[in-house]
């Protein structure tokens, strides 16, 4: 489910895309550091936009150096750190953790339970630094595995969990109480988004593998031509995704940001309604690229 958040790299600037590979290096490097070099194969790009936002949030300025790496080693890319990649880093292992067991829960994954037990001792460690958050996060995927299972017949309950998952990782302690009320409203909206293009994304899977799908339960597909049934639904899908995003675009215009923000409104603005437009509309007609 993580992955979605994106930029549009042919939009970028040359120099917003070396700091976006700076973060998204960044917070890779730190995933080694802190956790174990195995445990970089877990990074998102989701992780990067965090430590994007919350560092531009902070105004941290960005310091850039190059550094070779060991997937890398031949060349030398821009990396950056400060105290926001390295609490990305811990919020990427936590959610990649509750990921492989959720896949374990539901799928019973043999690949999902021995990564389970190559991040236990990294995610203990993580839960004594954030008992909270990780308490949080935790609830939040039992409450959507609890109404998976019951075959929830609505797309806005069902996406809720995740909603407020994501509401939780986007809070981060050290702001004030409004700037972090902000943060909490775009992050549920981003969870939302998240949640329902991914379902969208996987109806044919989840067709395959009888799994549960919320657009599948609430607009009862009976076993029709899926890309019929996807155009059918199309515009109730996108009206409420593009509303999400609508949400969480008003709740950034409100941080004021000066850092990094015509990186972070490249993703906002066109990166995730690209994501979008691909998943609903181009792969409806099945000519979509696999998601990242």
């Amino acid at each position: 489910m993580f992955g979605y958040i994106t930029p549009e790299k042919p939009e970028l600037k040359i120099k917003e895309f070396d700091i976006y590979r700076a973060y998204y290096c960044g917070v890779c490097k730190s995933i080694g550091k802190r956790h174990g070099q195995i445990k970089r194969m877990t990074l998102t790009y989701d992780a990067a936009f965090l430590a994007l936002l919350l560092g531009s949030v902070l105004n941290i300025k960005t310091g850039l150096t190059k550094e070779r790496c060991i997937v890398h080693p031949l060349k030398k890319s821009f990396v950056t750190r400060n105290e926001i990649i390295d609490y990305s880093s811990d919020i990427n292992i936590i959610l990649a953790y509750n990921n492989m067991k959720d896949k374990w829960n539901d799928d019973k994954s043999k690949i999902a339970l021995v990564g389970m037990a190559a991040f236990k001792r990294a995610y203990g460690k993580l839960v004594v630094e954030y008992p909270k958050k990780c308490a949080i996060i935790n609830q939040r995927l039992g409450d959507l595995s609890k109404l998976e299972k019951e075959k929830c017949n609505s797309i806005d309950a069902a996406s809720e969990p995740f909603a407020k998952l994501m509401e939780e990782v986007l809070d981060y302690e050290g702001l004030d109480d409004k700037i972090r009320q902000i943060l909490r409203w775009m992050g549920y909206n981003i969870g939302k988004w998240i949640y329902l293009v991914d379902a969208f994304d996987d109806m044919e899977d989840d067709i395959k593998n009888s799994s549960y799908n919320p657009f599948l339960t609430q607009f009862n597909y009976t076993g029709q031509e899926l890309a019929v049934f996807k155009n059918d639904i199309k515009s109730h899908a996108e009206f409420t995704v593009l509303y999400c995003l609508q949400e969480a675009s008003k709740a950034f215009e409100l941080l004021s940001l000066k850092e990094n923000r015509g990186i972070l409104e490249n993703i906002l603005y066109i990166g995730m309604l690209s994501k979008t437009d691909k998943i609903l509309c181009q792969r409806s007609c099945g000519k979509g690229e696999k998601s990242i």
